[in-house]
């Protein structure tokens, strides 16, 4: 969830809440202060009927009003207490009830005891209280509706230099010296932010820099003793008989130094694509290249008495025609390597996806055969070609899978990621 989706939910959670609270607390205030109101004005009618009385020894006649009625009642044994009930009110306008709140007291009157009540309509202070809180959840609607119009607008185009810099983080090549796209802002964090993040580019940069100019200097020192070496071995090989001994120390030096210079290019072949700097991007039939792949294996697979089967379907990649040179030599050469005599290898290929399945022993290294350096007990590789496999991948967005069950191995490479 974005950081404005995430501050809008709450801050109108919120303001729901604090809204819908101090709106009832807003009625039950209103409420009691007109209540009060009313019985203020029942209290004064009270205390007329009381002088009244005083002045002219009689009870006021009974009167019924459109917003106000006296009843008496003569009382013999029980005096009940002065108090405040809500009840109803029947208008003989509207011929109908409606709420009420009434005041029982009690006068004297010759001795006597004469309960009087005074009844007055609630009709005009619960409309009242209504039209206010119509008035109170009116604004409260428009406050939310402008709280989300702000948040939906204002924030958004206040928080559009983040995502300017965060595009061009995400867009950031190491090996273009461009910076990173920014977007005017008097907002001093994103300013602040803007400058740390280019800063962090330009070390990332100058440390490229040093890695690409000390990995080169290496490969090209490397490379020139590998080739004395190896120039040095075959002259050696070529001037005189050996003894046994002695070949078979020479052979396992020339082994060596042969490995050694696999290695040094396949490290140096890793860098170059981890780095993108294999551009040559062209569409290619890969449809040819895999047929292509197949015949050039026809001799290893005559070898091991392996049989070959092919399901092609017409495929065009766009990517490097040298690096999916290397992808299908490594997967074939995998396919052969970890195969069982007289097995079997099916070559699987339709829009979607590349799959090479075959014979082979039962492994457990399923979740690491794309590590650098891993390889099985027996094999002789240096383990670095599913690893150089997956880089490929990874350049040109495809995702690779590895499965293998009951001595079946199947890797799978799906062009749409």
């Amino acid at each position: 969830m974005k950081l404005a989706n995430r501050y809008n939910r709450v801050n109108i959670l919120t303001s729901i809440v604090v809204l819908a609270i101090t709106g009832l607390i807003y009625y039950v205030v209103i409420h009691f202060i007109l209540t009060e109101k009313l019985d203020r004005d029942l209290v004064v009618e009270e205390n007329e009927i009381r002088q009244y009385v005083g002045t002219f020894h009689k009870l006021p006649l009974p009167a019924s009003y459109l917003d106000q009625q006296i009843a008496y009642k003569n009382l013999s044994t029980h005096i009940p207490e002065r108090e405040f009930l809500y009840t109803s009110y029947y208008n003989p306008k509207e011929q109908e009830n409606e709420p009420g709140r009434s005041l029982i007291t009690v006068v004297y009157l010759n001795g006597k005891a004469v309960e009087v009540t005074i009844t007055k309509s609630r009709v005009e202070s619960e409309d009242l209280v209504r039209i206010i809180l119509l008035i109170t959840v009116g604004i409260t609607l428009i406050l939310l509706l402008s709280l989300l119009l702000i948040n939906r607008f204002v924030l958004n185009r206040l928080w559009r230099p983040f995502y300017v810099i965060l595009n061009g983080m995400k867009s950031f090549e190491v090996t273009r010296m461009d910076a990173i796209a920014y977007e005017d802002t008097p907002i001093d964090e994103f300013n602040e932010l803007h400058q740390s993040v280019n800063a962090m580019a330009e070390r990332v940069r100058n440390d490229y820099k040093e890695l690409k100019s000390f990995t080169d200097n290496a490969s090209h020192e490397m490379m020139t003793p590998l080739a004395v070496i190896n120039s040095k071995l075959d002259s050696l090989l070529q001037t005189e008989s050996f003894t046994a001994q002695q070949g078979a120390l020479l052979a396992d030096v020339y082994h060596a130094t042969g490995r050694l210079s696999r290695l040094h290019q396949s490290l140096l072949l890793l860098a170059k694509i981890e780095n993108n700097l294999i551009p040559d991007l062209q569409e290619i039939d890969f449809k040819e290249m895999v047929a292509v792949k197949g015949r050039q294996f026809q001799e290893l697979f005559e070898k091991d008495g392996l049989s070959l089967t092919t399901d092609l379907q017409a495929v065009e990649i766009k990517m490097s025609r040298y690096l999916a040179d290397i992808l299908l030599n490594n997967l074939f050469s995998n396919a052969v390597r970890h195969n069982v005599s007289g097995g079997y290898i099916h070559v699987k290929l339709d829009p979607a996806a590349l799959v090479i399945s075959n014979s082979g022993k039962p492994g457990n290294g399923q979740g690491k055969v794309f590590d650098r350096f891993s390889k099985s007990a027996d094999s002789e590789g240096m383990g670095l070609g599913l690893a150089i496999t997956k880089q490929i991948c990874n350049l040109y967005g495809f995702r690779i899978h590895y499965a293998e069950k009951d001595g079946k191995h199947v890797f799978a490479v799906h062009f749409a990621g």
